[in-house]
C-alpha cells in the first residue's frame, strides 16, 4: 500500500470525519431522526479518519491520483 494522500489532504479529511461523526450527535438537524442518516454520516466519517491515518485512499488508487510529493 504506497501513500497517496497528502497531507493537506490528510487535514481536510481528518476535520471532515470529525464533523460527519459528531453531527448527528449535537445538531438537531431533521435529516438525523432517521436512524440510517444517522449511520451513514458516522460510517462515512470513520472512513474518513481512517483513509487519513493510513494515507492510502482506494478511490485514489482506482483513478490513478495522488496529493502528496513522494
Amino acid at each position: 500500500m504506497t501513500a497517496n494522500v497528502g497531507t493537506i489532504d490528510r487535514l481536510f479529511r481528518i476535520v471532515l470525519g470529525v464533523i460527519l461523526i459528531a453531527l448527528p450527535v449535537i445538531s438537531e438537524f431533521a435529516i438525523f431522526d432517521s436512524i440510517a442518516a444517522t449511520v451513514i454520516s458516522v460510517i462515512a466519517g470513520i472512513i474518513m479518519i481512517g483513509t487519513a491515518a493510513l494515507r492510502f485512499c482506494p478511490i485514489y488508487r482506482i483513478f490513478g491520483l495522488r496529493t502528496c510529493r513522494t
